[in-house]
């Protein structure tokens, strides 16, 4: 191509990309608010967002245990597969919204949007939506402290302290505030970057175990074994309380929706990101888990293990020392590209909340501090963060089914006659969910295995309550337009 011919290309190239940009836009102010940030994310780097924010190898390793000592193998296989495919349409109920409203704020915004006559909800959603990130936050945070300490463990046979683990976790949420200021193109190629690491990622492992495991399982263990380490008589209850790994692992498409005011034709690519992120990791949310069921050698082992994540004693029985640590490298590191994500969708939700006079207090290195006076603490983080997250799931979903006529001019992202059907089942299975996840987990239950989940949970609606008659309903009128 002739330099003359090569610079028609560029400069055609980048006036359309200048009328893309326009349109988003025009949207944007169609719904009361000025363009502040520069659209440089393409649907590669929306779509990392999200699927960093999901984040496959992390969430699963994570909360694995949960699966393997409630149900084992077979609860894991079904229970994802059928979680995969609710969250799915959960997907499909978000995206059309988000594109119907492509702008910051995601859940809150949308509330106020479509019932614009009841601040409640709208405000509501916010303060809920928040400390959902707020929890999720604070549980990938210890997730990376407690992924070092198991490194530390590994490979030197040192033990961090709790105190260790903490400083660990506060250290993660500054670094993240730094990584932040830096700017949307450096969290786009992060994010980018993170789709890469988590397909090459989930490949080296389910290599790695199934070479390297000195005892493969057989097709029958993965997916007829039952294990039961709850306590619990009823095998269909133990499943479903196995439930929690999977959702808690998918949680995080609407993250796209985060980040929609600084995409080229968000009202297009948002809700493809929303859809697409959830879609890929059933998949290979898939892939790692049937490579770590035929791998696993003793489950008994990896439930009495010493090492901070249990996790960890998976890779040891099977790989050994040396490639368990490049196992937890590679963990690790996503580990750390999701707990960013996190913090750059948080920081988008409190501005959006902030502009609408509706800001909410951050208190994620203070409730991380639990950790310090018991390791029970992390199940609790992990049960209270997948519950809030439903809980502001089915804000929106509640509106849609009850109200279908609350959205009157959908984007181009529409279910048409399958809207209602979806928006049910999704509500269905959150209102399923959210009262299945605080339920105790343990039998008998005492002080040391009860499921914190609900205390946690249940206190933070009864402040959002309290905050709303105290000052909420004094000063939160709904979105503030910033353009008129």
């Amino acid at each position: 191509m002739l330099e003359s011919e090569r610079r028609d290309s560029n400069a055609g190239e980048d006036k359309e990309e200048a009328c893309d940009v326009a349109v988003t836009d025009q949207r944007l102010q169609d719904l009361g608010y000025r363009a502040e940030f520069r659209r440089e994310m393409s649907l590669f780097g929306v779509l990392g967002i999200s699927f960093c924010a999901i984040g496959i190898l992390t969430g699963m390793s994570s909360a694995f245990q949960t699966g393997l000592f409630s149900g084992g193998p077979v609860g894991l296989f079904w229970g994802w597969n059928i979680c995969s495919f609710f969250m799915f349409l959960i997907a499909l109920s978000l995206a059309e919204i988000c594109s119907t409203y492509p702008t910051m704020g995601g859940l809150y915004f949308w509330v106020c949007k479509m019932k614009p006559d009841t601040p409640i909800l709208g405000f509501f959603t916010g303060w809920l939506y928040s400390m959902a990130m707020v929890f999720t936050g604070i549980s990938g945070n210890l997730s990376v402290a407690l992924y070092l300490a198991s490194m530390a463990e590994v490979g030197q046979g040192r033990t961090l302290t709790r105190v260790e683990i903490t400083a660990i976790a506060w250290a993660m949420n500054i670094f993240s505030g730094i990584i932040n200021t830096i700017g949307t193109k450096a969290i786009g190629r992060m994010s980018t970057f993170n789709v890469w690491w988590t397909l090459g990622g989930t490949f080296v492992l389910a290599i790695t175990l199934l070479v390297k495991a000195p005892v493969k399982n057989s097709p029958d263990f993965v997916f007829t074994n039952f294990q039961n380490f709850t306590g619990w008589e009823s095998r269909g209850f133990v499943v479903l309380l196995g439930f929690l790994q999977a959702v808690y692992t998918l949680e995080g498409c609407e993250t796209a929706a985060q980040v929609a005011e600084e995409a080229v034709r968000a009202e297009i690519l948002a809700p493809l990101a929303v859809v697409g992120s959830i879609a890929g990791s059933w998949l290979i949310g898939l892939v790692y888990m049937l490579s770590l069921l035929f791998a696993v050698q003793n489950i008994a082992s990896v439930q009495a293990t010493t090492f901070a994540i249990p996790i960890s004693q998976l890779f040891y029985d099977a790989v050994g020392p040396q490639l368990a640590q490049l196992c937890l490298v590679v963990v690790t590191l996503a580990q750390v590209m999701a707990a960013i994500t996190n913090f750059t969708a948080s920081s988008r939700l409190f501005y959006a909340l902030a502009r609408d006079n509706a800001f909410p207090v951050l208190i994620g290195c203070i409730i991380s501090c639990a950790y310090i006076g018991s390791a029970v603490a992390f199940n609790a983080i992990l049960s209270s963060a997948a519950t809030s997250v439903m809980l502001s799931y089915m804000q929106p979903i509640v509106i849609r089914v009850f109200w279908p006529n609350s959205i009157e001019d959908f984007g181009p992202f529409c279910l048409r006659k399958w809207s209602w059907p979806v928006n049910f089942a999704s509500f269905a299975f959150c209102v399923f969910i959210c009262i299945l996840f605080v339920l105790p987990t343990a039998y008998p239950v005492n002080v040391l295995n009860m499921n914190y989940a609900i205390v946690a949970v249940g206190g933070l609606l009864v402040i959002i309550t309290i905050n709303w008659f105290w000052w909420g309903k004094h000063s939160f009128k709904g979105p503030v337009k910033t353009f008129v």
